[in-house]
Formats: structure tokens, sequence, C-alpha cells
């Protein structure tokens, strides 16, 4: 009779555990914008760290050269945008992928490309140019990097061109995500040059990021608006159309200027001067991060509990659910899920998902995983007697779990959920890659525009270790009262 009722009760959990995911699955389709609204309303994907063509201004505003232009196209032709800044790779799969209807990015048009979008007509014609230190005297040629490393960033004009003369002259290429890293690597010492688009150069010079370039300008490709091949046609046209008449209308030629004129840098780039400059768009990015830590930790205590107790059953069935959970979600890297949950699920399905949606949704089934076992560990801590006792005075399987066991359990798992909360805290600065501007995400943003990596990385160092040390200390009390006032 108790073995009857213990198969339906273990009948109920796996009914409400798919349940709850496709809940979760169901609300994302719910939440989620469409690539293209109605009223011609477009997504419009970009990178996050490439200035002058698109970066953060001082008031966290997406600003720039390709901003500003897609921004008076679509006033031109009147339509609308919703700016996605995801990072040039990401915002490239989100068209892919129809997360987004086009991708305007700094983007050079290759024949290679054009097998997988449709461009507009040229909109920038760029260039590339090799740049050093200020202090060095040493590098004044392609010669002179021979047996020597250069830094480049990942699918830019820059980064083609160092590869095609990369055998000739003799030296090694790193590859990095985006433009302040390159820079930093030279910076180290790791690397002695960077290769990069000569705006981007022009414009970090003038912010005084302590390079020059050393090298002509090599002719390079053209800049160009993209859509998936064989999609949105008729926002393709407009921008073709919108840039014909800006160029015409001189407001073209405003927007360039504006960006690659002569121009002073009198920001304050001192500690204090970042930090307060930079105070108020560090707490956004560090509000978002917080709320991500906080519904994914709740939402993945939920699901440690419910695949721990699967983990623990009698059921063999429910016991390979819950091993097939965490050995999943323990076995894959945190990055892979969040490109696999953003990108791979809608588009094999066909809808759209919001990029927090998506990080709740990855944060959250990663750290059930480890709560699972977490839980587990805890239940299997309390002497199995206490179960035997309970059932052999008659109380039902669940009721000595509920009542017995699990209060028990608790007192040996809090410092593992406290640790599996600041681990699940840090772990949001993954999510910058889906786009999120959290905490990290919002310090590359910053880096972007005045390229100050190591105050900058100071600052937000110190703003992580004073949120997780205040959490961990409130943690600490919290455990104290829970298991110090049950002891007596």
């Amino acid at each position: 009779m108790r073995t009857g009722r213990a198969r339906q009760h273990h009948r109920r959990v796996a009914v409400a555990v798919i349940a709850l995911v496709a809940g979760a699955l169901g609300m994302a389709t719910l939440v989620a914008p469409h690539a293209r609204a109605d009223g011609e309303n477009y997504v419009i994907a970009t990178d996050t760290t490439f200035a002058p063509f698109e970066f953060q201004d001082g008031s966290g505003n997406l600003v720039g050269i390709d901003m500003d232009l897609i921004r008076d196209i679509a006033k031109d032709q009147n339509f609308s945008v919703d700016i996605k800044p995801l990072g040039f790779d990401a915002a490239l799969q989100a068209v892919q992928a129809n997360q987004a209807a086009g991708v305007i990015a700094g983007m050079s048009i290759t024949d290679e490309r054009k097998k997988v979008f449709d461009f507009s007509d040229p909109y920038f014609e760029s260039g590339v140019q090799m740049a050093v230190l200020d202090d060095n005297d040493d590098i004044k040629s392609y010669e002179d990097l021979k047996g020597k490393r250069v830094a480049v960033k990942n699918g830019t004009e820059g980064a083609e061109f160092a590869e095609s003369i990369r055998a000739k002259y003799g030296f090694e290429v790193v590859s990095f995500a985006d433009s302040a890293s390159m820079f930093e690597e030279v910076k180290t010492g790791n690397s002695v040059a960077i290769f990069e688009d000569y705006p981007v150069l022009n414009y970090g010079i003038q912010q005084g990021n302590g390079f020059k370039t050393v090298t002509p300008k090599e002719k390079g490709s053209s800049y160009g608006f993209a859509v998936n091949k064989g999609q949105n046609p008729q926002l393709l046209q407009q921008f073709n159309e919108g840039l014909k008449n800006l160029k015409s209308s001189g407001r073209y030629d405003e927007i360039i200027e504006s960006y690659l004129g002569e121009s002073a840098n009198d920001a304050d780039n001192s500690f204090f001067g970042l930090l307060a400059s930079t105070f108020p768009i560090l707490m956004q990015g560090l509000k978002m991060t917080l709320i991500l830590t906080v519904v994914s930790i709740a939402i993945a205590l939920v699901l440690g509990i419910v695949f721990g107790l699967f983990r623990v059953s009698r059921s063999i069935w429910l016991r390979a659910i819950g091993t097939t959970y965490v050995d999943v979600f323990r076995g894959t890297p945190l990055l892979v899920q969040a490109f696999f949950i953003y990108f791979g699920i809608p588009s094999a399905l066909g809808f759209q998902m919001t990029a927090l949606t998506a990080g709740i949704i990855t944060l959250s089934l990663n750290a059930g995983a480890y709560m699972t076992e977490i839980v587990r560990g805890g239940i299997q801590s309390v002497d199995k007697g206490q179960m035997e006792a309970a059932r052999s005075l008659g109380i039902g399987y669940l009721p000595t779990m509920r009542k017995v066991i699990l209060p028990q359990a608790i007192r040996t798992m809090i410092p593992s959920y406290v640790n599996q909360f600041v681990i699940t805290l840090k772990d949001t600065s993954i999510l910058s890659v889906i786009g999120i501007a959290e905490l990290t995400q919002t310090g590359r943003l910053i880096i972007a525009r005045n390229y100050q990596s190591f105050t900058m990385w100071l600052i937000i160092g110190i703003v992580y270790f004073v949120v997780i040390m205040a959490l961990t200390k409130l943690s600490d009390r919290i455990e104290h009262r829970l298991v110090g006032g049950r002891a007596k």
C-alpha cells in the first residue's frame, strides 16, 4: 500500500517538474520580442565595444557612427529601431537565428559573408593600420615584426590583413574579442603591435590610449549593413534610400566629423574621476547582476530540492532523471549553455527569447544542478536510522522527508547554499556574451569608450568584492541564527 502511494507521488512530482520546465519555455515565448514587429519596428543587433562606431557615452546611451546612422536613416524612412548591443559574434548569430532583423557593427563586406548575409550599399570606406605604444621606437615597419607577436580583434579586417602577411613577415597573431583587450595585450608587453581599422585607432589615440600609428593606411574593404540571407529586403532597401538621403543633405558628413574630427579629450581619467563619472552606470549594471542572481538562485533552489529528492528516490527512473540533469548541466560550460538556450533553442523551435529570460533560465538550470548535489549530500548526511525510525512508527515517506530529514539536512546545506549564491553572482558575468548589461559587461562598455582598462577593472573588482563580502557576512549571521538557534 505504501509502495503504491510512493509511486503515485513520484509520478505527480515528475509531472510537476515537466510542467515547470514547459512553463519556463512558455514564458520565454510570451515575453520575447519579434525581430520585426507591427509598424515597421526592427530589432537591430550591434557590437558593444567598437568605438567610434558603437559604444556607450558617459550617460550610458549607445552612440557612435553606426548608431547615429541607423537612427537617422530610420527617421528619414519612417520606421523605428530597437538596438540590441550583443557583441560582434553574437550579433551575427542573432541575425542568422532571426532574433534580430539586421546588424550594423562596422562589418566589412566580404565574399564569404555575402553567402550568409545580404548587404546594403557601403556606408564607410575603411582601411587597416598598424600601431605600437608611444614609447616603442623599435617597431617602424612590418619587417620589424619578425619573431614577435601582434594582437588583433576577432572577425575584423585588421585580423584578416594580419593573417594575410603573417607568413611573409614571420610574426605570430593572437586574437581577442574586443578592441580594449587587444590594446591591453600590447600594454602588458605580451605583444608588440596591433592591426586595427584606422577609424578605431584614430579615436583611441584621441582618447589618450598611449598608441601611435607607424604604417600608412592599407586599402580596406567597405562597411555595410546586413540582414539574413533572403530576409527583410524592405529594410535593406529603406537603409539604402535613407543613406542616400543623408549623404545628399550633408548629415552623413556631420556624423563622421563628430566622431573622427579633431577633438580634445578633457575627461578626468584618474581613479576617483572615473569612479565619480561611471558610478551611476556601474550601479545599473550591479542592479542587473543582483536581479539575475536572486531570481536564478531562487529557481535553482526549487530545482535543487526536486531533483535532489529524485537523486535519493527509491525509483530507478527518478534517479536516472536526476542524474541526467546533473550530468548535463555540470558537464557542459555555462557559456555553451547560454548560447544554446538563447540562440539554439529559439532557432530550432521557431520563436524568439529575450536575453534576460535566456540568462535567467541558463543560470537557474546551471545552479540548479549544483543545488541538486547540495540537497542530495544534505539528505544523505542525516543518519539513516532517522528514516527507519519514522517509518517504523507508521509515518509515510514524504512526511518523514518533510518533517524529519529535510529540517536536519538544511542545517548542513546552508554553507554550501551560500557558496553557490556567490558563485552564481560571479557567473552572471558570462551572460555578457548574449548582451545582458550586468556589471562586467557595463565595465567593458565603459572601457570601450575611455580605454582605461586597468583603472576600470580595479573599480569593478572592488565593487564585486564589497558586494560579495557584504552578502557573505549577512549569510554568516543568518546561518549562525538558524543553526545556532536550533542547536540550543
